[in-house]
């Protein structure tokens, strides 16, 4: 505020009488102000009731009334005031106005006259004071340079004001070289330049409030920004921290799985190696007396001995025995399962909880009947869009589209986070989203995010695309009944939720440097299956 007082002159706001600022101005007939005691006093001790500065006379003494529009000018300039500086008694030197009349080492002012335009010390301001013509003189603390309120070329008081050339003149400048000029009293366009700097003060204090307010503001998106990166970070610690403890213990359990199915392997050969081994004793038992038998030369002895049954021990039919070695692949693919399912648990609660935190930025979206193409039908609140049957006369507006079977919202977005959401129903075919005010509108549409459009769009049911160039597709395992749009300006990104489901479908990143504007289309219906409506509707907030 420094520059503003440096503008404003202390005797701008000076009564004449007492030579301080203002208390109670009151503004008499003839339009000079004075102190209200002050105007008081003075006709108080005079024969008659007179304008100390114009002189003019008033039959009866006038009802003055305060003139509040100066009072609370004069009130913001003291507010504006700087704090006088500290008089130190040691002897500090301070600027003086030397008195004017006294020869030599001249004498410290204690007035200056604003009719006489010179400074007096005390000695000699007393005929100012003792003569009752030179009473009538206008009295002021001691003035600097007082020649400068003399006309250099007439030598006179300047007392008028010249709006044509913006310069003080005297009252021969306007007979002579300002005649045809726009001239006013001085004090008149004081008066008003006064009024117009106090408007211009009170403008500017009421900036500083404001943008004083918008700093608070944007102090505590810091701050909120600030405990939001907190709250993330923790909960992704506390995310990633469950996963981890997930993930060990399906490693616990895979390890501690294995481990005991390869000791059921190893228990289960050692039964059946226990088992050979006997069939084999046994074999090798039998085949050493077959051998021998084999061998003996004696007719009677060997058919004595001959088995008269089994000459091949049967034994246990070990062909469909065996000792699987991969055991473990299924026990590796239920715990990588459940630890996916879990995983999934996991994103869909994060999820959940990212769709309920954009919900708190909720607006109240309508349509924008000037923009909808006209085949387009409205309800009477302006929530919902359809197809209609047939082609209705509108106006030529320079923002409806022409060709293009689409409508945009009313409300606009030029910063800040917005969230809306539409229910999409059962049909086949939609476009939403948001695009760039300055779109055209005419003929056909590329649309694309270089030419303005950020939107989604479902077709022939159950193909989803985000209207990139060319079109990116979007994998959705739940068809959405109702999705919600979300857009951060000031990050670039437009998201889209599945609502019931709780589910993130897709974000597009980019920067955005215009106004964006809710977008919709309900499409054809030619197969006559996609005649609902796209419905604004309510937030559903999560629970």
């Amino acid at each position: 505020m420094a520059s503003v007082v440096s503008v404003l002159s202390e005797d701008q706001f000076q009564c004449s009488i007492c030579l301080d600022v203002f208390t109670d101005p009151v503004s008499t007939p003839c339009g000079h102000n004075f102190c209200q005691v002050c105007i008081s006093k003075y006709w108080a001790a005079c024969t008659q009731f007179q304008c100390p500065l114009c002189k003019q006379s008033f039959e009866r003494r006038p009802n003055l009334h305060i003139n509040t529009i100066l009072k609370e000018i004069t009130e913001r300039f003291k507010g504006l005031l700087p704090s006088p500086p500290a008089v130190s008694w040691a002897g500090d030197t301070v600027p003086e106005v030397p008195c004017d009349l006294c020869p030599g080492e001249a004498s410290k002012a204690v007035k200056s006259c604003l009719v006489c335009l010179a400074s007096y010390c005390g000695p000699h301001l007393q005929p100012h004071q003792q003569r009752a013509d030179l009473r009538r003189h206008t009295l002021s603390q001691p003035v600097r340079n007082i020649l400068r309120r003399k006309c250099a070329k007439h030598h006179r008081l300047l007392d008028l004001y010249c709006r044509t050339d913006r310069t003080c003149v005297c009252a021969m400048c306007s007979e002579t070289d300002h005649r045809k000029h726009n001239t006013v009293p001085l004090e008149r366009e004081w008066l008003l330049k006064k009024a117009n700097l106090g408007k211009t003060i009170a403008d500017m204090q009421q900036m500083i409030q404001e943008k004083q307010a918008k700093a608070e503001e944007i102090s505590r998106s810091v701050e909120l920004s600030r405990l939001s990166a907190q709250t993330a970070l923790n909960d992704s610690l506390q995310l990633f921290s469950l996963m981890v403890r997930s993930m060990e213990r399906s490693q616990a359990k895979l390890i501690k799985l294995i481990e005991e199915k390869q000791k059921a392997v190893e228990r289960r050969a050692a039964g059946f190696l226990d088992e050979l081994e006997q069939e084999i004793g046994e074999l090798r038992r039998r085949h050493a007396e077959l051998a021998q038998l084999l061998h003996t030369e004696d007719h009677v002895q060997f058919v004595q001995n001959f088995p008269s049954q089994f000459l091949t021990p049967q034994g246990k039919d070990w062909s469909d025995v065996t000792v699987h070695s991969d055991l473990c692949l299924g026990a590796v693919q239920r715990v990588v399962s459940e630890l996916e399912e879990r995983v999934h648990t996991e994103v869909t609660k994060l999820a959940k909880a990212d769709l309920k935190k954009v919900q708190r930025y909720e607006v109240n979206v309508t349509l924008d009947p000037r923009t909808a193409h006209p085949y387009l039908t409205l309800s009477e609140d302006y929530k919902q869009v359809a197809l209609g049957p047939k082609r209705q006369t509108f106006s030529n507006h320079p923002e409806r589209f022409d060709c293009a079977g689409c409508i945009l919202g009313r409300e606009s977005f030029t910063s800040g986070r917005h969230y809306w959401e539409v229910t999409v129903w059962s049909k086949t075919d939609w476009d939403l989203g948001v695009v760039r005010d300055s779109i055209n509108r005419k003929g056909k549409i590329r649309a694309s995010p270089g030419n303005g459009f950020w939107f989604m769009s479902l077709r022939n049911r159950n193909r989803y695309t985000f209207r990139t160039d060319p079109p990116t597709p979007l994998d959705l395992a739940e068809k959405p009944r109702k999705v919600g749009v979300y857009v951060d300006y000031e990050e670039g990104q437009v998201s889209f939720y599945n609502v019931e489901a709780g589910a993130h479908i897709y974000t597009f990143t980019d920067t955005f440097t215009e106004k964006l504007l809710p977008y919709f289309s309900p499409c054809t219906n030619e197969d006559g299956n996609n005649s609902a409506p796209l419905v604004i509707s309510p937030v559903s907030h999560m629970d």
